[in-house]
């Protein structure tokens, strides 16, 4: 007999289950208004060449057919906003985020977008990955920055995910993952376990919610273990391309 699990992983903690949800709330509400600030500073400025590069995996219609995108842990926008910037009139999207103060993040951000023809098409909606109030089969198109892993029960989610698509639906995740090159990697956790938080406290006044996000890193499974996670799900074609030496990987899949 499998012994129930009772806890989840919180950085390079264990917690009980049903208390990570409530720390990740705060993590991110901490952070909220310097999270895109941030996210450029941790980064170099790569997440927005990772993002757009998910979109533009997406194939965009630039027609007029109509294609519903959801974008999940989407909270300041970036993903949508991006598609929508690229995509034509029958585009349309929904923020989810489980965080109100990112909602209203990039709530704010989108008043201030130029680039974006139809902004009353894409939609902000609170709620929780591992249990969607969405309809069964309606959406093109999932996808999930850099989210996943703080959710607590990836098998939810991904079943989550699975059942809002449409048939032919297309998921895509893209998540930090493990360096390849033993130099790059050394590099890389000098700069992520050394700096990140620093920086972290000095830009958003919040260090201990940098060492989480850092740590949460280290705990994801590698891109072929998560690869057989979205298999279980029931998603086919399931494929992942690293990118920057391994420190983000894209995983796509569909539902067919």
């Amino acid at each position: 007999m499998t012994e129930k699990t009772t806890t989840a992983s919180f950085g390079r903690q264990d917690v009980p289950i049903e208390e990570k949800q409530k720390r990740v709330h705060r993590v991110f509400e901490s952070v909220a208004d310097k999270y895109d600030l941030m996210n450029d500073l941790m980064s170099g400025g790569l997440h927005r060449v990772w993002k757009q590069h998910m979109v533009d995996s997406l194939a965009l219609p630039t027609g007029n057919r109509d294609f519903h995108l959801l974008d999940v842990a989407g909270g300041t926008g970036d993903i949508a906003f991006k598609a929508a910037a690229k995509a034509g009139d029958g585009f349309a999207a929904t923020i989810l985020d489980i965080n109100e103060a990112m909602l209203q993040a990039g709530q704010t951000r989108l008043k201030k977008k130029k680039n974006i023809p139809r902004p009353e098409n894409i939609n902000f909606t609170a709620g929780n990955a591992e249990a969607l109030a969405l309809q069964d089969g309606f959406f093109d198109a999932y996808t999930i920055a850099f989210g996943i892993r703080n959710v607590t029960h990836h098998d939810k989610a991904l079943a989550e995910a699975y059942r809002v698509l449409k048939p032919g639906g297309r998921f895509l995740c893209l998540e930090f993952s493990h360096v390849a090159d033993p130099i790059l990697e050394k590099l890389y956790d000098r700069w992520s376990f050394n700096i990140i938080p620093k920086v972290g406290k000095f830009i958003a006044g919040d260090e201990e919610a940098y060492k989480y996000l850092v740590e949460s890193i280290r705990r994801f499974p590698r891109p072929d273990n998560f690869s057989r996670e979205i298999e279980a799900a029931g998603f086919s074609q399931v494929r992942y391309e690293r990118l920057s030496g391994g420190i983000v990987a894209l995983h796509s899949a569909w539902r067919i």
